[in-house]
């Protein structure tokens, strides 16, 4: 018996697949920037570091928002008439480079930031945001160039698929640098890591993928910029011609605030539930990497060419119904210590402060010893809280000037630094000498040179219980003011071996599931197309958001994090994959441009909502639940777009524009 030769790969296609690798490859590229840049170290080191010198870390946090908002302005504003340009000028590609390099450059400068540098640092990191988001536009609006029709959901979930795995692995890497590299070093060679990253790995994009369309002389008097402009207020005057493809804007602008907000927030969301940054942070890579084969399993869920696609439908339908099932379950029956419970809270009494924030003035803070003591009021000072003042006298040193007991781990004693301020304060825990985090003892310094009110130093105690904290100076003439004490709530105990082992034995289930019920849902299968899978994803999202509102627990916090890394990249590749059907391929810089508004402002809403449940309820939980309400909208409007008729017009354009090229 002998075997039929293998089909022989045409040139054409040859150079097609290269094309298509090469695109894909700029979002393994560019996603460390989302990871590292916006995500995870940026964010920090910019509070901790370049604004050390600011009045607050709420003042830092403040500006940083600012310059998250300013770079999203500026981003939302040039890409309609950018993306208008590319279309006119035929110059895609060029602009993609261009924008590459202006992110590129400033996130490698980022290198030189250090203590106190947060104007510059701001200012290259909101310039590198706008290059970052004016390039991820034209990349975007290259899709249907690069793929062939029948390829696109395929194509945009690879894109994805290789953002994930790109990001998450300079990310993993970066994590290792903080912890390797002294001080400040590690932060600032990620930052540089990052600009390396996303230079050499965008190459493939710009040796390959050749620019779309040839060049079309300007009528006579015109200018690109203004071909481009009249080009783009035709383009609203014709609303009604691409009546499809803006009613699915708008459709995409409500749920994808919603996904837009799961992914903003969920790390402020579970550092409210009490889950740990590490644990926060160990999330993220989950995501980032299980959300690899899920992309792509999703991307092919509409393809009638794939032999899979009752098998994907199969596995994701499982793991809809079983990871929150399973994971709610075992965070009622399990036992606390391996699921990561929340225990129940350090109680205070008359002379003990229990877990919570308390004022220096409260009762049970005792000031001793012969210090020219004063209670500062808010109103006074001019802030939000009182605080407790002392200059402590010449000669005066190691007599204790501050004692309170509290019941639990960890306390926290926030004070105020500045430039009128000197000398170094000791911390006793229990009479005995607190350690830093190089084991030796911990002093307190107060000199700075601005004014910072609520700097924190944290005193850990062996074990749970009742202890005494003392503070005393450590050099004549010190000066030192309180601004309040803080006693942490319980740290949650689990196994995350055993949580991510009951994950995957859960997942080998499914596979087993899958494989014996795909002929059961093959007729399911043959049904979903493009707007049916992103349909599915939503469902799952809504999953999501149910289970977010009832989750206590790290074995749920972790399956709930799951279920994002099966719908987030799918239902992100299909949305861009659905919108290139409907946009001319002559227009689609344009287009894309809309499109990267719809993206960039739909995050506005989410956020709000959350704002008004804390405000309202003192929790985010409602929040949360409420985003249901943005997936059944958005979804039901989804299935009022006339998606023939969108891809009728679309191509229609195209066969106009390449007849007059003819």
């Amino acid at each position: 018996m002998t075997t039929a030769p293998a089909p022989l790969i045409t040139p054409e296609e040859k150079i097609y697949r290269q094309r298509v690798f090469a695109w894909t490859m700029y979002d393994w590229a560019n996603s460390a920037f989302a990871t590292t840049i916006l995500a995870a170290v940026l964010p920090v080191y910019f509070s901790a570091v370049a604004a050390a010198t600011l009045p607050s870390e709420a003042r830092a946090t403040a500006y940083w928002s600012l310059g998250l908002s300013i770079s999203l302005l500026i981003g939302a504003l040039l890409a309609p008439l950018l993306g208008t340009i590319s279309d006119v000028s035929r110059s895609k590609k060029r602009l993609l480079g261009i924008f590459t390099v202006i992110g590129v450059v400033p996130t490698g400068l980022l290198v030189l930031i250090e203590r106190g540098d947060w104007i510059l640092a701001l200012g290259l990191f909101i310039i590198a945001r706008v290059g970052f988001l004016g390039a991820y536009s034209f990349y975007d609006a290259l899709l249907p160039h690069v793929a062939k029709p029948a390829d696109q959901d395929r194509v945009s979930a690879r894109g994805y698929a290789m953002g994930y795995l790109g990001g998450g692995i300079l990310l993993a890497v970066n994590i290792v640098m903080l912890q390797v590299f002294p001080g400040t070093l590690g932060a600032r060679l990620s930052f540089l890591s990052v600009a390396i990253w996303w230079a050499v790995f965008s190459i493939p994009l710009f040796r390959r993928v050749p620019e779309p369309g040839k060049t079309v002389p300007l009528p006579p008097g015109e200018t690109v910029l203004s071909a481009s402009w009249k080009q783009l207020v035709g383009t609203f005057r014709e609303a009604r011609k691409y009546r499809e493809l803006f009613k699915y804007l708008i459709a995409f602008l409500i749920y994808n605030d919603a996904i837009g907000t799961i992914i903003g927030l969920a790390a402020i969301y579970g550092a409210e539930l009490g889950f740990g940054a590490t644990e926060l942070i160990l999330a993220l890579l989950l995501v980032q990497f299980v959300g690899i084969p899920f992309s792509l399993m999703f991307g092919r869920l509409p393809s009638a060419a794939s032999t899979r696609r009752a098998f994907y439908l199969a596995f994701v339908i499982f793991n809809l119904v079983a990871l929150p099932l399973v994971g709610l379950i075992g965070g009622q029956v399990l036992p606390a210590a391996l699921i990561g419970a929340q225990p129940p809270p350090y109680e205070g009494d008359d002379v003990a402060l229990g877990q919570g924030n308390y004022p220096a003035g409260d009762a049970r803070v005792a000031y001793t010893g012969t210090w020219q003591e004063q209670l500062v009021s808010a109103a006074e000072a001019g802030l939000d809280a009182d605080f407790m003042q002392w200059i402590a006298p010449e000669g005066a040193a190691d007599t204790p000037a501050l004692s309170y007991t509290f019941n639990g781990l960890t306390s926290s004693i926030l004070y105020t630094v500045g430039p009128d301020m000197s000398g170094q304060w000791a911390v006793l825990l229990d009479g005995v000498p607190a350690l830093d985090e190089d084991g030796q003892p911990l002093l307190i310094e107060v000199a700075n040179d601005v004014r910072r009110f609520n700097e924190t130093v944290d005193v850990t105690a062996a074990e749970a219980g009742r202890h005494v904290v003392t503070l005393s100076p450590a050099t004549p003439g010190s000066a030192f003011r309180l601004d309040g004490v803080r006693v942490a709530e319980p740290e949650r105990e689990s196994s995350l071996v055993s949580i991510l082992g009951i994950l995957l034995g859960l997942q080998v289930i499914g596979l087993g599931f899958a494989f014996l019920t795909q002929r059961f849902f093959a007729p399911l299968a043959a049904t979903l197309d493009t707007r049916r899978s992103i349909l599915l994803s939503l469902v799952m999202y809504s999953a999501v958001a149910m289970m977010g509102f009832v989750l206590n627990s790290s074995i749920e916090f972790w399956f709930l994090a799951w279920m994002v890394a099966i719908v987030q990249g799918g239902s992100q590749a299909l949305s861009r994959s659905l919108y290139a059907s409907l946009s001319p391929a002559k227009k689609s810089g344009e287009f894309f441009g809309l499109y990267g508004i719809m993206e960039k402002f739909s995050s506005i809403l989410g956020p709000l909502v959350f704002a008004v449940a804390i405000a309202i309820f003192g929790s985010s939980r409602p929040a949360i639940v409420s985003l249901i309400v943005f997936f059944i909208v958005g979804g039901f409007l989804l299935t009022r777009v006339n998606i023939a008729e969108g891809q009728r017009v679309a191509r229609e354009e195209d066969a106009r524009d390449q007849a007059v090229a003819a």
